[in-house]
């Protein structure tokens, strides 16, 4: 039901909430990494599990999956979202999901250039370092080169 960037508009509203569900764990395992979310799916409580269900249907199942953005985009809107509200934990996991994404580390770098300008230099500072820092982490993981895409 999900293609690369989401399945079509027709129809999305007569989804089930396990459609939602299914095509939010697809494009979450494809963005995060399947060994991300097999991570947080050990770590699942009774306590956490509703939570974890809100997220995967509608940020992940009801947003990733909307045609109108690529998952570039997304990742650009994120990123700059993430680094507005000082969700440091959030920002490194979602550099990462960037490059998975497509984005390179230059476009991460313009983003974060752009961030500065709107957001400021201490917080555009903080970004840099944790960016850098996941980037080297994504390059060792994936064994991709600094500017590949």
């Amino acid at each position: 039901m999900v293609t690369a960037d989401g399945p079509g508009a027709p129809g999305r509203g007569d989804r089930t909430a396990a459609e939602a569900r299914d095509d939010g764990m697809t494009v979450r395992r494809a963005v995060l990494s399947a060994a991300h979310v097999d991570a947080a799916e050990a770590r699942k409580t009774e306590f956490t599990e509703p939570f974890q269900d809100l997220i995967t249907r509608y940020a992940w199942g009801e947003i990733w999956t909307r045609p109108g953005l690529d998952r570039r985009m997304r990742s650009a809107v994120t990123l700059t979202a993430l680094v507005a509200r000082d969700h440091w934990d959030e920002f490194a996991m979602h550099v990462r999901a960037a490059r998975r994404n497509g984005l390179s580390a230059e476009e991460i770098q313009e983003i974060l250039l752009q961030v500065a300008i709107y957001l400021g230099v201490p917080t555009a500072n903080h970004a840099f370092a944790v960016a850098e820092e996941q980037l080297a982490r994504y390059e060792q993981e994936d064994g991709s080169s600094p500017s590949s895409r």
